[in-house]
């Protein structure tokens, strides 16, 4: 028998109820916008690292999802700033609902081509499903670690990863976001494999 009151266990089986049906909706109007399911290579993968290949993005897991982890930091961050009161499992499910946002508008024609056109991403056609819901897993992993660790370790994890993606793959979230909203030749150049000058 749990010590936990059930005043307490109830909202807290409603937030996650809420935040599972957030990621259906997502999943649903995904598909409903003609994403795939799976990789159109028929399996299914928990992990796959090669960045510039067709199916990157369409497995469960790759690379990019350490920059979603990123987005939970950073939503934990901006929901404890922003919402002090509110519950824990409030903060997380406006999270999701942000997270599960962002994953559908990723996937229009706009953002999948502003990709293919001025960031690193010319190979990219969207996420698959199981991608995309793989995505919004990794920001709530990432929102959990955030509310568990103290900030100077999130500090250095975001240090790390961001360093280490940029080393390993030559993309991580930050240079996503610049590519996407204004374009630099020169860092366009490095990550097609030229050395910076």
């Amino acid at each position: 028998m749990s010590d936990v009151p059930d005043v307490v266990r109830k909202p807290l089986r409603n937030y996650v109820l809420v935040g599972l049906a957030l990621i259906g909706l997502q999943a649903f109007i995904l598909y409903a916008m003609g994403r795939v399911p799976i990789c159109t290579c028929g399996t299914i993968k928990f992990w796959y690292d090669v960045v510039q290949s067709a199916e990157n993005s369409q497995q469960i897991f790759d690379w990019y999802s350490f920059s979603h982890v990123l987005h939970g930091f950073g939503f934990y961050f901006l929901a404890w700033l922003v919402l002090p009161r509110a519950p824990w499992g409030l903060r997380l499910v406006l999270a999701v609902a942000v997270e599960a946002t962002w994953e559908v508008f990723e996937n229009t024609d706009f953002i999948i081509n502003r990709y293919r056109s001025e960031t690193m991403s010319m190979h990219y056609y969207g996420d698959s499903i199981i991608n995309s819901v793989g995505d919004t897993v990794a920001m709530v992993f990432g929102f959990l670690l955030a509310s568990r660790l103290p900030v100077l370790a999130i500090i250095a994890l975001t240090a790390i990863i961001e360093i280490g993606l940029a080393w390993w793959i030559r993309d991580n979230l930050t240079l996503n976001i610049v590519m996407l909203l204004h374009p630099v030749e020169a860092i366009r150049d490095w990550q097609a494999g030229a050395p910076l000058h």
